[in-house]
C-alpha cells in the first residue's frame, strides 16, 4: 500500500488530500471519483518516506484533506 498527496482543482479553489491505496494510480482514481468535476493531478516529489504504508491495519481511502492551497480569481 502507498500514500500520496493528490492535488485537487475544482473551480476557483484547489486543495490536497492525502490518499492510501494499491497503487498511485488507484489513488488518483479515488479521489476523480470523489470530485468528479475536478482536475485531479498526484502532487510531486512523492514524500520518499512517507510513500510505503507498513501499517497492517491501514485502510485504503482518503488520509486527510487539507485547507484549500490557493483561490484564483
Amino acid at each position: 500500500m502507498v500514500k500520496v498527496s493528490v492535488r485537487v482543482y475544482s473551480g476557483a479553489t484547489n486543495f490536497e488530500v492525502a490518499v492510501r491505496a494499491e497503487s498511485i494510480r488507484r489513488a488518483v482514481n479515488l479521489v476523480a471519483g470523489r470530485y468528479a468535476n475536478g482536475d485531479v493531478q498526484v502532487k510531486f516529489p512523492i514524500d520518499p518516506e512517507g510513500f510505503f504504508v507498513e501499517d497492517p491495519t491501514a485502510r485504503v481511502g482518503m488520509v486527510e484533506a487539507e485547507h484549500p492551497v490557493g483561490i484564483t480569481a
